[in-house]
């Protein structure tokens, strides 16, 4: 499988993340967690929407009141997208100067489970994955990770998928949909920089995780039995999360990080830090939305 890969989005952005279909507006967002922005690509104008935060923006979720639900460096904030007010949800890890909020998703809970990252180098294992309900409640699940990432859900919900990029696995947990309840942690994949440490993730509808291989230039898919059914290779070295968007939710939508100036990378894909579209043979889910 080595579909066409195009260049959706020609932005450079400095971190490119957070890959979200909204599809009652039709638009797709992403962050750029180091430009402080929260963007909104119309899919049928091709127009760009942008909001500014005060802080590091790692990722963020659709609210079923149409805000957003905002992981923002060291606090869980609600935004408004018309007002562009937003309120404080719950602080986290805020006296921990080493991490930040990193990626994050609603789940079939209706809660936001997003994960904090070591910002420094060397990263060590000090970050955590929690759960955020809509009352604001905070619970810290999974402990000692380096960078938390790769939320997903199976198409039944009964399924989470959680990674920590450093150590290169991809953990399973059976998955309680009303309550969020979590149970039978389980090693789903362990990867390294031959097919790309795991970064952001998506689910089809098949129930294949897909994964973007960070650390080697692909997007990795792997059944649901772990076994890997596609790596192709990314037309940037470092793409960041997948996700699948259009109106039939038929399109796989990657974004990616830009190598810092006078990394020899750069010169070779200039076009590092874009959005990279191909027309994918399975359809992705639709997404949930935070609240009770």
């Amino acid at each position: 499988m080595q579909p066409i890969i195009t260049c959706l989005l020609d932005g450079r952005y400095p971190l490119a993340e957070g890959l979200t279909w909204d599809d009652v507006t039709g638009t797709l967002l992403f962050c750029d967690i180091l430009g402080k922005n929260i963007h909104a690509y119309d899919w049928d104008t091709e127009s760009l929407q942008t909001w500014s935060f005060p802080k590091k923006v790692g990722s963020f979720g659709l609210c079923k009141d149409g805000r957003l639900i905002v992981a923002m460096l060291d606090e869980i904030i609600l935004f408004d997208r018309t007002t562009k007010f937003y309120d404080q949800l719950a602080p986290i890890e805020q006296d921990n100067p080493r991490t930040r909020l990193n990626d994050g998703k609603v789940g079939p809970d209706g809660a936001f489970w997003v994960g904090t990252m070591d910002d420094q180098t060397p990263r060590e294992p000090i970050a955590s994955l929690y759960r955020i309900a809509p009352d604001g409640q905070v619970t810290r699940h999974a402990t000692d990770l380096k960078t938390s990432n790769g939320l997903s859900w199976s198409p039944d919900g009964k399924t989470m998928y959680h990674s920590d990029t450093g150590p290169g696995w991809v953990d399973a947990y059976d998955f309680e949909p009303k309550t969020g309840e979590l149970s039978n942690q389980h090693r789903f994949l362990q990867l390294d920089n031959t097919v790309g440490r795991p970064d952001g993730a998506a689910v089809d509808v098949d129930g294949n995780y897909w994964s973007a291989g960070v650390s080697a230039g692909n997007l990795n898919c792997f059944s649901k039995d772990g076994e890997m059914l596609h790596s192709i290779p990314m037309p940037v070295p470092r793409p960041t999360i997948p996700c699948f968007a259009g109106h039939d939710l038929s399109t796989l939508v990657t974004a990616s990080l830009r190598p810092p100036e006078g990394d020899p990378l750069l010169e070779q894909f200039p076009k590092s830090g874009g959005l990279f579209a191909f027309k994918a043979q399975a359809k992705g889910l639709p997404p949930y939305r935070f609240g009770s």
